[in-house]
Protein backbone atom coordinates (compact mmCIF):
# COMPACT_ATOMS: atom_id res chain seq x y z
CA UNK A 1 0.00 0.00 0.00
CA UNK A 2 1.14 3.56 -0.54
CA UNK A 3 2.99 5.25 2.30
CA UNK A 4 1.07 8.45 1.60
CA UNK A 5 -2.49 9.48 2.36
CA UNK A 6 -5.19 8.22 0.00
CA UNK A 7 -7.30 11.19 -1.07
CA UNK A 8 -10.79 10.54 -2.41
CA UNK A 9 -12.18 13.13 -4.82
CA UNK A 10 -15.45 13.27 -6.73
CA UNK A 11 -18.68 15.14 -7.06
CA UNK A 12 -21.08 15.35 -4.13
CA UNK A 13 -22.92 12.07 -3.77
CA UNK A 14 -20.14 10.02 -5.38
CA UNK A 15 -19.65 8.05 -2.16
CA UNK A 16 -16.37 9.53 -0.91
CA UNK A 17 -17.27 9.38 2.78
CA UNK A 18 -18.95 5.96 2.64
CA UNK A 19 -16.15 4.41 0.58
CA UNK A 20 -13.51 6.21 2.65
CA UNK A 21 -14.72 4.68 5.91
CA UNK A 22 -14.68 1.15 4.45
CA UNK A 23 -11.29 1.69 2.80
CA UNK A 24 -9.72 3.06 5.99
CA UNK A 25 -11.02 0.08 7.94
CA UNK A 26 -9.55 -2.36 5.41
CA UNK A 27 -6.21 -0.52 5.50
CA UNK A 28 -6.28 -0.21 9.31
CA UNK A 29 -5.74 3.52 9.18
CA UNK A 30 -7.64 6.63 10.18
CA UNK A 31 -10.50 8.02 8.10
CA UNK A 32 -10.65 11.82 7.86
CA UNK A 33 -13.65 13.70 6.46
CA UNK A 34 -12.28 17.05 5.26
CA UNK A 35 -15.68 18.75 5.56
CA UNK A 36 -15.95 17.62 9.21
CA UNK A 37 -12.48 19.05 9.88
CA UNK A 38 -13.54 22.39 8.37
CA UNK A 39 -16.72 22.45 10.49
CA UNK A 40 -14.72 21.66 13.65
CA UNK A 41 -12.13 24.36 12.91
CA UNK A 42 -14.71 27.02 12.04
CA UNK A 43 -17.30 26.16 14.67
CA UNK A 44 -19.95 26.58 11.97
CA UNK A 45 -21.72 24.27 9.54
CA UNK A 46 -20.68 24.41 5.91
CA UNK A 47 -24.00 26.07 5.03
CA UNK A 48 -23.36 28.68 7.75
CA UNK A 49 -19.84 29.36 6.45
CA UNK A 50 -21.17 29.82 2.91
CA UNK A 51 -24.04 32.06 4.10
CA UNK A 52 -21.96 34.18 6.46
CA UNK A 53 -18.59 34.40 4.74
CA UNK A 54 -19.10 33.18 1.16
CA UNK A 55 -17.51 30.47 -0.96
CA UNK A 56 -14.05 32.08 -1.07
CA UNK A 57 -13.81 31.99 2.72
CA UNK A 58 -14.94 28.37 2.73
CA UNK A 59 -12.33 27.45 0.09
CA UNK A 60 -9.66 29.16 2.20
CA UNK A 61 -10.63 27.08 5.24
CA UNK A 62 -10.72 23.97 3.07
CA UNK A 63 -7.23 24.65 1.75
CA UNK A 64 -5.84 25.29 5.25
CA UNK A 65 -7.32 22.07 6.67
CA UNK A 66 -6.14 20.02 3.68
CA UNK A 67 -2.62 21.38 4.11
CA UNK A 68 -2.68 20.70 7.86
CA UNK A 69 -3.76 17.10 7.36
CA UNK A 70 -1.36 16.37 4.51
CA UNK A 71 1.55 18.01 6.37
CA UNK A 72 1.14 15.59 9.26
CA UNK A 73 2.58 12.73 7.20
CA UNK A 74 -0.06 10.39 8.62
CA UNK A 75 -1.12 7.44 6.48
CA UNK A 76 -4.87 7.91 6.28
CA UNK A 77 -7.86 7.98 3.95
CA UNK A 78 -9.25 11.47 3.31
CA UNK A 79 -12.71 12.15 1.89
CA UNK A 80 -12.63 15.61 0.36
CA UNK A 81 -15.50 17.91 -0.52
CA UNK A 82 -16.63 17.87 -4.13
CA UNK A 83 -15.13 21.29 -4.85
CA UNK A 84 -11.66 20.70 -3.40
CA UNK A 85 -10.27 20.41 -6.93
CA UNK A 86 -11.31 23.96 -7.83
CA UNK A 87 -8.21 25.54 -6.27
CA UNK A 88 -4.94 24.83 -8.04
CA UNK A 89 -3.13 25.00 -4.70
CA UNK A 90 -5.22 22.06 -3.44
CA UNK A 91 -4.59 20.03 -6.59
CA UNK A 92 -0.83 20.60 -6.32
CA UNK A 93 -0.82 19.72 -2.62
CA UNK A 94 -2.81 16.52 -3.18
CA UNK A 95 -0.60 15.51 -6.12
CA UNK A 96 2.60 16.09 -4.11
CA UNK A 97 1.58 14.47 -0.84
CA UNK A 98 -1.01 11.82 -1.57
CA UNK A 99 -2.51 9.27 -3.91
CA UNK A 100 -5.58 10.78 -5.57
CA UNK A 101 -8.49 8.42 -6.17
CA UNK A 102 -11.43 9.88 -8.09
CA UNK A 103 -14.88 8.35 -7.75
CA UNK A 104 -16.80 8.90 -10.98
CA UNK A 105 -20.54 9.30 -10.75
CA UNK A 106 -23.24 10.10 -13.29
CA UNK A 107 -25.64 13.04 -13.10
CA UNK A 108 -28.49 10.58 -12.62
CA UNK A 109 -26.69 8.92 -9.69
CA UNK A 110 -26.05 12.27 -8.00
CA UNK A 111 -29.67 13.37 -8.33
CA UNK A 112 -30.96 9.99 -7.17
CA UNK A 113 -28.59 9.63 -4.19
CA UNK A 114 -29.10 13.16 -2.92
CA UNK A 115 -32.83 13.50 -3.52
CA UNK A 116 -34.42 15.12 -0.49
CA UNK A 117 -31.14 16.27 1.10
CA UNK A 118 -31.92 19.51 2.88
CA UNK A 119 -28.30 20.34 3.70
CA UNK A 120 -27.29 20.71 0.04
CA UNK A 121 -28.47 24.12 -1.17
CA UNK A 122 -27.21 23.35 -4.66
CA UNK A 123 -29.93 20.72 -4.99
CA UNK A 124 -32.83 22.95 -3.98
CA UNK A 125 -35.38 24.09 -6.53
CA UNK A 126 -36.45 23.12 -10.01
CA UNK A 127 -33.17 24.05 -11.70
CA UNK A 128 -31.07 21.72 -9.54
CA UNK A 129 -30.43 19.13 -12.29
CA UNK A 130 -29.11 21.82 -14.64
CA UNK A 131 -26.90 23.39 -11.93
CA UNK A 132 -25.47 19.99 -11.05
CA UNK A 133 -24.84 19.13 -14.71
CA UNK A 134 -22.99 22.41 -15.34
CA UNK A 135 -20.86 21.98 -12.21
CA UNK A 136 -20.04 18.36 -13.05
CA UNK A 137 -19.00 19.26 -16.58
CA UNK A 138 -16.89 22.14 -15.30
CA UNK A 139 -15.01 19.93 -12.85
CA UNK A 140 -14.58 16.85 -15.05
CA UNK A 141 -11.07 17.73 -16.27
CA UNK A 142 -10.00 18.53 -12.71
CA UNK A 143 -11.33 15.21 -11.42
CA UNK A 144 -9.66 13.39 -14.32
CA UNK A 145 -6.22 14.38 -13.03
CA UNK A 146 -6.16 11.52 -10.53
CA UNK A 147 -3.82 8.60 -9.98
CA UNK A 148 -6.79 6.23 -10.00
CA UNK A 149 -10.32 6.73 -11.39
CA UNK A 150 -13.14 4.40 -10.39
CA UNK A 151 -16.53 4.31 -12.07
CA UNK A 152 -18.98 3.78 -9.20
CA UNK A 153 -21.96 3.03 -11.45
CA UNK A 154 -23.69 -0.16 -10.31
CA UNK A 155 -21.11 -0.87 -7.58
CA UNK A 156 -21.71 -1.13 -3.86
CA UNK A 157 -19.54 0.79 -1.39
CA UNK A 158 -17.70 -2.44 -0.58
CA UNK A 159 -17.12 -3.17 -4.28
CA UNK A 160 -15.69 0.30 -4.88
CA UNK A 161 -13.37 -0.06 -1.86
CA UNK A 162 -12.22 -3.48 -3.13
CA UNK A 163 -11.46 -2.08 -6.59
CA UNK A 164 -9.47 0.76 -5.02
CA UNK A 165 -7.46 -1.70 -2.93
CA UNK A 166 -6.58 -3.73 -6.03
CA UNK A 167 -5.55 -0.60 -7.93
CA UNK A 168 -3.46 0.63 -4.97
CA UNK A 169 -1.58 -2.66 -4.90
CA UNK A 170 -0.76 -2.08 -8.56
CA UNK A 171 0.65 1.38 -7.76
CA UNK A 172 2.92 0.06 -5.01
CA UNK A 173 4.28 -2.86 -7.01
Amino acid sequence: MPDRPIILTGFMGSGKSSVGKVLAEKLSCRFIDLDAEIVAAAGLSINEIFARDGEDAFRGLECAQLERILSSGEECVIATGGGVVIRQQNRELMRKRGVIVNLKVTLEQVLDRLQGCSDRPLLAGEKAPERVRVLMEGREQLYADADIRIDTNGKSVEDVAAVILCRLKGLSA
